[in-house]
């Protein structure tokens, strides 16, 4: 008897209606199935984005790193961490303050307020804002030169429910630390931590996770309106172009 002509598609016998599926069909099933799983995952994946590095990988950044002008170290910052405690921030968003910059705090000289951001650079300038906020500054350049790099934006690494709770606030999105009193909120940060060295083990360190921000944005700086119109407009403050994670206004930011 002969066998009948061997056929080139194939029925799926599984399915109530017969389904013909060839070659083409499959592989565009599969690519169907593969673009739904990576929708699927960016819908669950957190907002807040946590670093492919280790905590232990994460080394401190040495001294020289920070005695460099304030406007070179600023953009630098960019992508380093912060970490206190089980708390780790990703720097988002920073503000380079200068030497005779009409809106720096050394710009009076040195006052028993200002005093820390007249140290060498690698410690830490701590002040309070409007009686409120905590603002956490890191001081730039060599000894006595009185030019500090502010952090304004950070995106949270480890110890979300620690900032959640010192916040006050339980949500996971940017409005959590967009904006340098909130970080200083959720690093639990006061005046005392001013002249704290941030290259030394134990308190308050800042950290290179070993990955490099490409895509930088710039604009003027916030919130300085009493300064010169030359520092008012000048392009001193730096934020990753890639996150959410960065304060108002987004407007004046535009890419490097």
């Amino acid at each position: 008897m002969k066998k009948p002509a061997r056929r080139s598609k194939r029925v799926d016998q599984d399915s109530e209606t017969p389904k013909v599926t060839t070659p083409l069909a499959l592989r565009k099933s599969r690519d169907e199935k593969k673009h739904c799983s990576k929708a699927r995952a960016a819908r669950i994946r957190p907002e807040y984005p946590l670093t492919r590095t280790s905590i232990p990988e994460m080394k401190l950044m040495p001294p020289e790193f920070f005695q460099i002008d304030a406007l070179d170290l600023a953009p630098r910052l960019l992508g380093k961490f912060l970490r206190r405690d089980n708390v780790v921030l990703r720097i988002t968003e920073v503000e380079a303050y200068r030497p005779n910059d009409s809106a720096c705090h050394g710009r009076a000289g040195v006052t028993p307020r200002t005093a820390p951001i007249f140290g060498p650079g690698g410690h830490a300038y701590v002040y309070l804002c409007y009686g409120l906020h905590m603002m956490l500054n890191i001081v730039a350049d060599k000894d006595g030169v009185g030019a500090a790099v502010l952090i304004r934006s950070c995106s949270p690494v480890t110890g979300l429910e620690t900032i959640q709770e010192r916040r006050g606030q339980k949500t996971d999105k940017p409005l959590l630390l967009n904006g340098p009193g909130k970080v200083g909120q959720a690093l639990g940060l006061s005046t005392e931590w001013s002249h704290h060295p941030l290259y030394s083990p134990g308190g308050l360190e800042v950290l290179d996770g070993g990955e490099d921000v490409e895509k930088v944005l710039v604009g003027p700086r916030v919130g300085i309106d009493y300064a010169l119109p030359e520092h008012v407009n000048a392009l001193w403050r730096f934020a990753i172009a890639d996150t959410p994670w960065i304060s108002a206004p987004k407007n004046t930011l535009k890419p490097l």
